[in-house]
């Protein structure tokens, strides 16, 4: 199922808090119905939207009628944490330390639980990243497959993104889309997002057989989703300044 498109046009103002400023962004949404709040746990900004024909006067006026609701989202954020040497991250939900190897021949490798970067120590942040991705997404591609060949359905294409309100996405058209922070998570996490959307290539709903066909490809459905509801935030953290 797809996300909703909204315009690339935008405009931010801050927002004042008496220990801290947030970023306040615009961003027009004609499919909406209602204003609406929304964090951006990836750049902790406040993000509204707005219907067609609501001006950013009135989106900023709900946004300041909502401050304690903004302030309680944004005291529950975590700490970022930098792809840095000496920085500990999960991967595949263990935690793995990251070693800056300057000497080293190579670019990125992982053994025991420690993630090794070779190169010049500036380059460490986006060569991490990098690999991450690319982890990601060849973890990503070998679950969905298997599981679309289980269900007897073809995934058209696998895109690896770093998306803001999704974990996943599945067009008509069999088109899947993941977020690489799924690298983070438990292998019981990223395997129940895989087997949401691959469900959803024969059940383009959430009703009673889509459920089914969910739990029939993956043994730890509410274990998952519950683990997501308590923590997918925290995946945002990781790579952030």
């Amino acid at each position: 199922m797809t996300l909703r498109r909204m315009s690339e046009a935008s405009d931010i103002h801050m927002l004042a808090f008496p220990t801290r400023k947030v970023p306040l962004v615009f961003k027009q949404n004609n499919r909406a119905r209602r204003i609406i709040l929304r964090l951006d746990y990836g750049t902790s900004r406040i993000v509204v939207v707005l219907p067609k024909r609501t001006s950013r006067d009135e989106g900023k006026r709900f946004a300041l009628s909502n401050k304690d609701w903004i302030e309680e989202r944004l005291d529950q954020l975590h700490e970022p944490v930098p792809f840095i040497h000496g920085a500990t991250i999960p991967f595949l939900g263990n935690p793995h330390r990251i070693r800056h190897r300057p000497n080293a021949r190579g670019v990125v490798w992982c053994e025991q639980e420690e993630i090794h970067v070779a190169g010049h120590e500036e380059h460490v942040p986006r060569r991490v990243q990098d690999w991450l991705k690319i982890e990601a997404k060849r973890e990503i591609e070998a679950r969905a497959q298997a599981k679309a060949e289980a269900i007897g359905r073809k995934i058209k294409k696998i895109t690896i993104r770093d998306t803001k309100s999704r974990w996943g996405s599945c067009t008509s058209e069999g088109e899947l889309a993941f977020s690489w922070r799924l690298i983070f998570a438990p292998k019981h996490v990223m395997d129940y997002v895989i087997a949401h959307e691959v469900a959803h290539l024969k059940e383009m709903n959430h009703g009673p057989r889509f459920w089914k066909l969910c739990g029939e490809i993956c043994r730890s459905v509410e274990p998952a989703r519950l683990w997501l509801e308590n923590n997918g935030t925290d995946l945002y953290r990781y790579g952030r300044f």
